[in-house]
């Protein structure tokens, strides 16, 4: 039986109108200033991919933790800048306040996991009075690997006391659905034009929604056919 729902942030709950071209620009100027190679570091890449590539740069040279660190704070910190500039623009998606109400009515757990930041998740939450309906709040400085890594979702229900099996993760990436089929979770695609709905079923979707609102019924359907 599902007994929780996690959600995905971005494109999910709401539509956030954050320039991630600039952020990943100014992300990869700041790791070139550091020294990492300019060829290694591709624009069309995300900030943690470069992240990654930044560290395996700096430890095959000899440089500490602490210095590799440093580093990641600092590109962190230009996310959350760009982050908190498009929170104060973000409006949420349709039907999104009567959907958690239902899923609260129904005795469920809500969770959020999510590559933002927990400043600007809090920031969003409290904007919208939507704080009060979620249980658990996973956002990227939670965890030390972001999805698509298991890490995050893990970490995510961990905090809701619920096992992969009686959960359903909600999101608009392949990367919310290959955590999601790792952990054997429900994997529901909610396609808002980040990925097509190929993409999400090859990243692992179990179901395919067209509305937020669908996800209520969903459930209940799932909850039906286990109990037979």
């Amino acid at each position: 039986m599902i007994r929780a729902v996690v959600f995905d942030l971005d494109g999910t709950i709401v539509k956030f109108n954050i320039d991630f071209r600039a952020v990943r620009a100014e992300v990869r100027s700041l790791l070139i200033k550091e020294g990492v190679p300019a060829s290694v570091l591709s624009i069309n890449e995300s900030m943690f991919e470069m992240l990654k590539k930044m560290e395996i740069f700096m430890k095959n040279n000899g440089k500490p933790m602490s210095k590799i660190e440093e580093i990641r704070r600092k590109a962190l910190a230009i996310a959350e800048k760009y982050e908190l500039e498009a929170a104060k623009t973000t409006s949420l998606q349709p039907g999104v306040k009567e959907i958690l109400k239902t899923l609260k009515d129904m005795g469920l757990k809500i969770g959020i996991c999510t590559v933002n930041s927990r400043k600007s998740v809090e920031y969003i939450l409290k904007k919208f009075r939507i704080d009060r309906f979620f249980d658990a709040l996973t956002p990227r400085d939670a965890v030390k690997n972001v999805k698509p890594s298991a890490e995050h979702l893990e970490a995510t229900l961990k905090a809701l006391g619920v096992n992969s099996k009686e959960s359903l993760v909600v999101g608009d990436s392949p990367a919310d659905m290959k955590c999601a089929k790792e952990l054997g979770a429900v994997a529901v695609a909610l396609p808002t034009g980040m990925s097509t709905q190929k993409e999400l079923s090859d990243a692992g979707a179990n179901y395919i929604v067209t509305r937020i609102t669908d996800i209520p019924t969903l459930i209940e359907q799932i909850n039906i056919s286990k109990s037979v």
